[in-house]
């Protein structure tokens, strides 16, 4: 048994039940930290519907989060969730803003690492590469 993730016609990803049940707990979890829908629709039977104008507001939130966060826990917690929707972002055919400019600029002080730096420049720098590279091979395995 799976579930179906539905742009229109179009199956942007079919998981077993099990990885979609926790695929949804966590898009609640993301939905209630950013305060943003996620375009997800309810799952009706086996298939939900997707809203590609909240998904693009939605996952250019979870990149903003994600990618201005020092908490090495709260990115370790964060990086696969992301990765998992930007597959579904590709393959419903929509193009993100990334956040821009130096990681050293961003006010990274809302949840810092305690105890050690505040940021790691170098590895904020290095995520957005490393999260586009986990997007590519983690599509691989998300069959359709």
């Amino acid at each position: 048994m799976s579930q179906y993730f539905d742009l229109g016609e179009q199956t942007l990803w079919n998981p077993s039940n099990g990885a979609a049940r926790l695929f949804l707990r966590q898009v609640s979890v993301f939905e209630a930290e950013l305060g943003w829908p996620s375009g997800l629709g309810e799952m009706r039977e086996d298939e939900c519907q997707i809203d590609p104008a909240a998904l693009k507001a939605f996952v250019e939130a979870l990149l903003e989060q994600h990618l201005r966060t020092s908490h090495a826990v709260m990115i370790a917690l964060s990086e696969g969730f992301v990765a998992t929707m930007l597959v579904l972002a590709e393959r419903a055919g929509i193009e993100l803003a990334w956040p821009v400019g130096d990681p050293a600029t961003w006010d990274t002080n809302k949840d810092v690492q305690v105890p050690g730096p505040a940021s790691d420049t170098a590895s904020a720098g290095a995520r957005p590469d490393r999260l586009r590279a986990e997007s590519h091979e983690l599509s691989r395995f998300m069959v359709r």
